[in-house]
């Protein structure tokens, strides 16, 4: 796979270092020449230019991309390079970093934004992930389907523990995609069975938010609290 980065900065080194480690082509592009630490990323292809020009999305072979990352720490510039390389370049995937969590209502698919990656929301995700165990917690949103990402990490008293997953039940709208165990990802089967502490990840189509009660209910239901006479 094919992958421009704009942004050379810490979060797009990291990415392209990930991405170069699975085997993937990677461009990194910057306007920047303090951010051309090419040694740092020795494997990609380093581009001193400026990602918002279409010139620059050329030269950086933007067209021939099966993904985009915009990584940029200006969320303009983010939202400007997105668009040229959804319109102008018909990149398959464009991938944005949201900077200021008031902006993210901006980065749809208006802006040619397929994934917006928002790390104050992820950070809260997992603050609120680490300490509501038992609760389903929303990680992201696919913008093109509308579609999300819940994570649950089964506590004790779940009824599923013990429980084969060909034995339950998920709302229509809703499909345990993975299940994380001792820090290892199982792509679930029928004859797996669910164990206390299991992370699991679950995706729900924009249809099924109604439906996110019965799968707390499913998993970990809460407390029946009788209210005071």
């Amino acid at each position: 796979m094919k992958v421009m980065i704009a942004g050379a900065g810490s979060v797009g080194r990291s990415i392209a270092r990930e991405l170069l480690t699975h085997g993937h082509e990677v461009t990194l592009v910057d306007k920047n020449p303090a951010a051309m630490r090419i040694a740092s990323v020795a494997d990609a292809d380093w581009l001193l230019a400026d990602a918002c020009e279409p010139m620059s999305l050329q030269q950086a072979r933007a067209d021939e991309a099966d993904v985009v990352v915009a990584a940029t720490g200006d969320d303009k510039v983010n939202l400007v390079l997105a668009l040229l390389a959804k319109t102008e370049f018909g990149v398959p995937r464009v991938v944005a970093r949201v900077n200021n969590p008031k902006n993210e209502w901006m980065f749809d698919e208006s802006w040619g934004v397929d994934v917006q990656v928002s790390t104050p929301r992820i950070m809260t995700a997992l603050v609120e992930e680490a300490v509501s165990v038992g609760d389903l917690v929303r990680l992201f949103t696919f913008h093109a389907s509308g579609a999300s990402m819940y994570e649950m990490t089964l506590p004790a008293d779940s009824p599923v523990v013990g429980t084969r997953i060909a034995d339950l039940t998920f709302p229509p709208q809703a499909v345990l995609a993975t299940i994380i165990r001792a820090e290892q990802p199982i792509a679930p089967s029928p004859d797996d069975t669910l164990e206390q502490g299991d992370e699991l990840l679950v995706i729900v189509s924009a249809q099924g938010e109604e439906d996110l009660s019965e799968l707390q209910n499913l998993l970990a239901p809460r407390p029946h609290v009788e209210e005071a006479n």
